[in-house]
């Protein structure tokens, strides 16, 4: 196989929800980026994916509906395991089998049965008692989707570090904001949403929330919501979402945890809003202090600093935002993970390479 040769691409995506989602789902929307995106390049891809999905890939769905959707196909770990096994039971169809791990990489399994090569994406922060037991498979090839996360993945062959990309095309450029600060993310404690509450509160600033209603929302979030300087705005699709970021004088982004990746940022600087966010994880990478948002090591950091972060020139953070998340880049650095593998007499076992 030579370097400019067609590449025969397994793309195994989850199976909760349709690919891209219609709501809100990070890893089904880099997914669809990346199989487009692969097409247009001219190489032939599969798509594992729901039968809902909508790709320019050649769709093959286990199931027609999501888990998520249908609760008759569960449980949904079988589901997941089935969409996985359709493609390997095809893999002498093609030259990398790419799984797009949500809750764990299964597809390590396969790694020493597969006749074809089993790529794993990780999209979570992984505990060390995960990566322990994933490294009964040191061989097997992960992409890390941050620096970050790489780093947590000792004992494991990461063949790549490459970051999520954005289409950026359908996210609007906002110069004139409104006056109000937002929060857009999963309502969990690691998530800080009541970080982001305080800090509007001591700001003086209104707040949006959205996201999809849990319990957890219900129990602790919504009595502090009063529907004026708190308000909630629900689960949003993408143009609405985008809406809300572009009219943000800022998101607001105090994770208490660590975070692989972080794709609400690069979202917002896409509209050209600035992010306040705490140092955690792979903010780091995403967010370039003093010029795209603010990074701070506490709360009262980040209040106290908060006006210069919302005087950013926002024209700049959203051409930052094109050079650096474009999917032409992502597809190009997958493009290059894939043929290596490919080709195994190319492979350095236990190399790392960022993209």
């Amino acid at each position: 196989m030579s370097h400019t040769d067609p590449l025969r691409i397994a793309l195994v995506a989850p199976v909760a929800q349709r690919v891209p989602p219609v709501r809100s789902g990070s890893i089904e929307t880099v997914t669809a980026l990346l199989a487009d995106g692969l097409v247009a390049q001219g190489h032939a891809v599969t798509l594992f994916a729901t039968g809902t999905s909508v790709t320019t890939a050649t769709l093959h769905s286990t199931f027609p509906n999501g888990y998520n959707e249908d609760t008759t196909i569960w449980p949904w770990e079988l589901c997941e395991l089935f969409n996985l096994a359709a493609a390997v039971e095809r893999a002498e169809h093609f030259d990398v089998i790419h799984y797009q791990a949500e809750y764990s990489p299964i597809s390590l399994a396969y790694d020493r049965v597969s006749p074809t090569p089993v790529l794993q994406t990780l999209h979570h922060t992984p505990t060390a008692q995960e990566v322990a037991l994933w490294a009964r498979y040191p061989d097997a090839p992960f992409v890390a989707v941050s620096a970050a996360q790489a780093g947590q993945l000792s004992g494991l062959h990461v063949v790549a570090t490459i970051h999520h990309a954005l289409d950026i095309a359908t996210f609007d450029f906002c110069a004139e904001p409104d006056d109000y600060l937002l929060f857009l993310g999963r309502f969990t404690e690691g998530k800080g949403v009541l970080q982001a509450i305080e800090v509007a509160r001591r700001a003086g600033h209104r707040l949006i929330l959205a996201a999809a209603e849990n319990e957890y929302y219900r129990d602790v979030v919504a009595p502090l919501v009063d529907q004026d300087r708190v308000v909630y705005a629900g689960e949003v699709g993408h143009r609405d979402k985008v809406k809300l970021l572009g009219n943000a004088r800022a998101l607001v982004y105090p994770v208490q945890t660590p975070e692989p990746f972080g794709l609400v940022v690069t979202e917002a600087m896409a509209c050209g809003t600035p992010v306040a966010a705490l140092k955690q994880g792979a903010i780091g990478e995403l967010i370039d202090d003093g010029l795209t948002g603010g990074i701070f090591d506490t709360v009262d950091a980040l209040v106290a600093s908060l006006p210069s972060v919302l005087t950013l020139d926002r024209a700049r953070i959203r051409a930052r935002a094109e050079n650096r998340f474009s999917v032409d880049r992502m597809v190009h650095a997958y493009v290059d993970v894939y043929r290596q593998l490919a080709n195994p007499d190319a492979v350095p076992r236990r190399s790392e390479r960022t993209a």
